[in-house]
């Protein structure tokens, strides 16, 4: 059968890294497994059990589960009914010496369960690096473009004026969230240990004959070995599966953030004062052969939507736990967890690659606020005439009335906003005929864009990204390949 004839996750084959995939590839599990037997086994030997050396450095020499080990598991698998025990056997196999040794007062969740957070702890620490490229892309996109005036728009209609550098470092704050919340729960990350079948560890009292203290001791070479400073004070058969919300829940928040930056790109694609990188060759749409979809930006949406909602699966998963254990949480678990971190390495990636390549169109932008900042630039024309004396309430009644007309050119007769010129035409304004072009310069309505920019990007952000500089130094773009 070929490939071609079974579904296979695009996740797989379109979107993820090969780094995130081999973290959660059955051989990486497998694997994984076996040195966890392999840890178990040296520390139960450096506390004194009986397993000689001989068997060890043959369960260290058959750690990489060969194509030929998993297709002894699927029979033993076949016959067991039971996974864990299935390899189990067929490390056995590979190392024959250690076969009565292997998994020695374990239960199966002492493989399972340290597996899955040693998989998380490898695939936050890929992420986080992914997400500071995001930031540092739009930290200098924010500092580049922190001057230059665009409409800001509240209910999606024109408002005051920002800068688009002001605009991006909104989008920043926002990763920088995401940044703080997975590198807080990356931080407090513990391993799960040596805690026996409903976390009681009696199996480990009977095995060192009533010493508790070397199952404390044992725990910390087990964590010390796995590179966790600690484990779980507290498991039942597993690691309570509140740790897994905790950490999607940091995660999956990724996946509303990235929605909200390319929805709005991609309104800024419509009025075609922003693009995302588009190649020489490539295709907007079968039909129209102008467009220019901004199709990286509606991937990176639709990834972020399946994300955002993963949460709901780990807390049903968390909540539906009875008493020290039920293995309604196996199967799915065994899908979330991988989909979740491919899902946001696939969004990380396509981010970089949008917020690099970045395409601004000034002009358009400029022609936009044209229309607009006539109307906006009323109250100031306000101001200046009652400096002159002139009634603020019989201005206002003026302005009004060549605004409508104005408008009405606008929205009725499709032409461009003529207020300036209607007011440099009537006598009432005379006063202030001088100084209206300089009434509308957009740099006046910007407020203080440009030093919030600056102060943010090169101080907090900055400060952040600073813990990150190996990885950043030696960041590339990423490339998609679809």
């Amino acid at each position: 059968m070929s490939s071609y004839d079974k579904y296979v996750t695009p996740l797989s084959t379109r979107y993820a890294s090969q780094e995130m995939m081999t973290i959660f590839s059955a051989r990486e599990r497998a694997s994984t497994w076996r040195q966890l037997w392999v840890w178990l086994a040296e520390a139960e030997r450096e506390l004194g059990l009986p397993i000689p050396e001989d068997a060890i450095q043959e369960m260290r020499e058959s750690v990489r589960v060969s194509d030929a080990a998993f297709d002894k598991a699927r029979e033993y698998e076949a016959k067991f009914r039971h996974d864990v025990m299935a390899h189990v056997h067929a490390y056995g196999e590979d190392a024959p010496k250690a076969a009565g040794h292997i998994h020695l007062g374990a239960t199966s969740c002492y493989v399972t369960d340290n597996a899955d957070l040693i998989f998380q702890k490898k695939a936050l620490d890929l992420i986080l690096p992914k997400l500071a490229k995001v930031i540092q892309n739009l930290q200098a996109f924010a500092l580049k473009y922190k001057d230059l005036p665009t409409l800001g728009f509240t209910h999606y209609q024109p408002a005051q004026l920002i800068t688009v550098g002001k605009r991006a470092a909104q989008w920043i704050q926002e990763l920088m969230m995401d940044l703080e919340d997975i590198e807080t729960v990356r931080d407090r990350l513990q391993f799960r240990g040596a805690q026996g079948t409903t976390g009681s560890q009696a199996t480990f009292l009977e095995l060192f004959e009533g010493n508790a203290d070397k199952i404390v001791q044992l725990n910390e070479i087990l964590c010390k070995k796995a590179g966790f400073p600690s484990a779980y004070p507290i498991s039942t058969q597993t690691y309570t599966r509140k740790v897994d919300l905790r950490v999607a829940n940091a995660v999956c928040a990724l996946g509303a953030t990235a929605q909200r930056i390319c929805s709005d790109i991609r309104h800024l694609a419509n009025l075609k004062e922003m693009e995302e990188p588009f190649e020489k060759s490539q295709i907007g749409s079968s039909a129209m052969a102008y467009k220019r979809n901004p199709m990286r930006s509606e991937r990176i949406t639709a990834l972020g939507r399946k994300l955002a909602r993963l949460p709901a699966d780990f807390t049903a998963t968390f909540e539906t736990q009875w008493f020290e254990r039920t293995l309604d949480d196996s199967a799915i678990r065994r899908m979330d967890i991988p989909e979740m971190f491919l899902l946001a390495d696939s969004i990380l990636l396509a981010l970089d690659n949008v917020t690099n390549g970045i395409v601004l169109y000034p002009s358009v932008i400029r022609s936009r606020i044209d229309q607009e900042l006539p109307f906006m630039a009323t109250e100031s024309i306000l101001m200046k005439l009652a400096t002159h004396g002139v009634s603020r309430q019989e201005a206002h009644e003026e302005v009004r009335v060549l605004s409508h007309q104005a408008s009405d050119v606008v929205k009725q007769q499709g032409g461009r906003n003529d207020l300036l010129e209607r007011i440099k035409k009537t006598e009432f304004f005379r006063p202030v005929w001088g100084d209206i072009d300089s009434l509308v310069d957009p740099q006046l309505f910007i407020g203080n864009c440009p030093k919030i920019v600056e102060d943010y990007c090169n101080g907090e952000v900055a400060a952040k990204l600073a813990n990150y500089k190996e990885s950043l130094d030696k960041a590339s773009t990423a490339q998609l390949s679809i």
